[in-house]
């Protein structure tokens, strides 16, 4: 797909400054926020950013090729984009935007369970190329019907939720109302009138809500008893019992997501798994843990070459996204980002952050004479 991007945004912080002005304090700052302190949230791009990068100018260098294989399908680039709860909430339609941008620019979309759009219809979009991740629902009927529906609409690839047995603590959602139970205050009815745009797209997209969750929730629940509804559903805290029976209910690859230990790797490895998904919830989670880049380190070190290894939590560039493979991952995948970027620009907003980030990680390979994104690491400046 040709790359276009709009110039004048040409960084993820023009796209967090343009969505802070077009979305409703609420919405953003449930986007924009991580928990308690907000330490791991800053702690995770910051440590990435300490990566360094050793070029080569005299080699004997052809182009940069993007394309990366990943559990047999080759991809445009070596990224793709994080499930997000809540989306269509940040912005109106953002999951359905994301993922045809997704699927037009040959990149992964993971769709989450609390996502704004439906199993199906995000399957629709993409022809079934698209991941879902699991928030591992208490009842043994509904996540084996999650998984039915999933592997139906053509999803071959699933993620376990394995970093929220409990939910984050968020100063920012407590203050605007999205904590659980949910409320709607004054304030947030004010801000909402102040976004026209987004006002205006929430009417013609209707008032978002957890799309595949519809079926199995009692019908009029009022935002209390929603929140009821979601903590009486969901027990994200996992064991292996409960992981061994998801692989062998589930026929594609396996994956979990939110290992920070190699501890838990070993027991993915054990468990058949295909891939770890190193990641801390973006800092939405636990403070007090390490950033994700230090766990993907020690995590690499170990297990490279022995299963797919991937990464989230702290990327916000092309530039982080080579630090990153660079460091050990096979793969990696970006949230806020791009919901800056449809929050910034709409329909356009998925195509635009695709198209910037092949650009800049283009340029970055370009630049230290790398031919592909696997060979990356070999230009690590080892600390």
């Amino acid at each position: 797909m040709e790359l276009k991007y709009n110039s004048k945004y040409p960084s993820v912080e023009d796209l967090r400054k343009r969505a802070k002005y077009k979305m409703p304090g609420f919405a953003f700052e449930y986007l924009d926020g991580g928990c308690n302190e907000d330490v791991n949230l800053q702690r995770n791009t910051s440590d990435i950013r300490e990566v360094q990068l050793k070029p080569y100018y005299l080699r004997n260098y052809q182009n940069a090729d993007l394309k990366t294989e990943l559990f047999g399908h080759v991809y445009d680039a070596p990224f793709g984009i994080c499930p997000i709860g809540l989306q269509g909430l940040m912005w109106p339609n953002s999951p359905e935007i994301l993922a045809k941008a997704a699927f037009d620019h040959n990149v992964p979309f993971m769709l989450s369970t609390v996502s704004t759009s439906s199993i199906e219809r995000i399957g629709e979009i993409t022809e079934g190329l698209a991941w879902f991740q699991l928030y591992n629902p208490r009842e043994q009927h509904i996540r084996f019907d999650l998984l039915d529906r999933a592997w139906d609409a053509g999803y071959t690839v699933l993620a376990i939720l394995s970093d929220v047995p409990t939910f984050g603590f968020r100063p920012r959602d407590i203050r605007s109302g999205l904590a659980m139970p949910p409320k709607m205050t004054t304030k947030n009815i004010i801000q909402m009138l102040g976004c026209p745009e987004w006002g205006i797209k929430t009417l013609i997209h209707g008032t978002p809500g957890f799309a595949s969750m519809k079926k199995y929730m009692p019908k009029g629940l009022d935002m209390a008893r929603l929140g009821k509804f979601m903590d009486d559903t969901f027990s994200g805290r996992l064991n292996e019992d409960k992981v061994a029976e998801i692989r062998d209910k589930w026929k594609g690859k396996l994956i979990i997501k939110g290992v920070a230990s190699t501890e838990d790797v070993a027991t993915a490895l054990r468990l058949g798994l295909d891939g770890v998904l190193v990641s801390n919830h973006g800092g939405r989670q636990l403070d007090a843990g390490e950033s994700a880049i230090s766990s993907l380190r020690e995590i690499a070190t170990k297990y490279k070459g022995q299963t797919t290894i991937m990464m989230d939590s702290g990327m916000r560039s092309g530039p982080d996204i080579a630090r990153t493979l660079a460091t050990g991952a096979d793969f990696a995948f970006l949230g806020r980002t791009f919901m800056y970027a449809v929050g910034a620009l709409g329909d356009e907003g998925g195509n635009h952050a695709i198209s910037m980030l092949k650009i800049q990680l283009r340029q970055v390979l370009e630049q230290i004479c790398c031919e592909n994104p696997a060979d990356l690491s070999k230009h690590l400046v080892e600390k």
